[in-house]
């Protein structure tokens, strides 16, 4: 199976980008991972960086996408700890994490804050990431429905993160399939929270490769999003290919 697959990432209407991603390569497996960096006067683009280029680097140096994954959030955890250390105790670098480990018939998708990662099938979402937020929770007691997440006013209060406490730590992994039409898609919270997923949909139908469906759902997203002081927005789109 050939992995087609584009990228794209931009400040929005914001002064800075703090989202960070990045596509590793080794043999004929491949590590798509994106962080949306928390806390602009903490450093937050300097956390998401330093996730994004700790991961990679494991990546490339790791014997199979098992052996990766087994500790791939924790070595970004140990090493992003390490630098707010040195930088000072008062620096509270944080940052979400999506990632997409494809080797072979089979997938690794990790996650940890509410960057998502949407996995399709037959030209429909069979699955997605599931936010550690609070209005995700709140979803997931039942006192709000899943279309409310977009527009809640706690949407960006976030419930774990890389950078966290180490006690309170912890982060989401699950092992899939993978077939030719399959699609993915891994996406900061500036980039999901501008388009529906009945969008990200009919985009993927009309869409012959990984270009141009991200291209479409970017300029509907820039057009949502114009004149509501857009957060940072990016993603990476995957096709899976014969």
């Amino acid at each position: 199976m050939k992995i087609d697959y584009s990228t794209f990432t931009s400040p929005g209407e914001r002064k800075y980008n703090e989202d960070s991603l990045a596509v590793a390569k080794k043999g004929k497996a491949y590590c798509f991972i994106l962080c949306d960096g928390l806390g602009g006067h903490d450093k937050g683009d300097l956390a998401s960086k330093l996730v994004v280029r700790t991961i990679s680097q494991k990546f490339k140096a790791s014997e199979n996408i098992d052996v990766f994954c087994k500790d791939a959030f924790e070595t970004a955890q140990a090493e992003l700890l390490r630098t707010q250390q040195s930088l000072g105790n008062n620096i509270k670098m944080k940052t979400t994490a999506v990632l997409l480990a494809i080797e072979g018939n089979r997938c690794i998708v990790m996650h940890i804050g509410d960057s998502r990662l949407y996995r399709f099938r037959d030209g429909r979402i069979a699955s997605r990431t599931l936010d550690h937020s609070v209005p995700q929770m709140l979803v997931m007691a039942g006192e709000i429905e899943e279309n409310e997440i977009r527009s809640h006013p706690d949407r960006n209060k976030l419930l774990k993160a890389i950078g966290d406490n180490p006690n309170s730590f912890k982060y989401e992994m699950a092992e899939f399939d993978v077939r030719e039409g399959d699609a993915f898609l891994l996406c900061s919270d500036g980039f999901w929270e501008p388009i529906t997923e009945f969008d990200i949909v009919s985009f993927l139908k009309i869409s012959k490769n990984a270009k141009g469906w991200l291209g479409d759902m970017k300029r509907l997203a820039e057009k949502n999003g114009k004149g509501t002081s857009m957060d940072n927005f990016s993603a990476v789109a995957v096709m899976v290919k014969g």
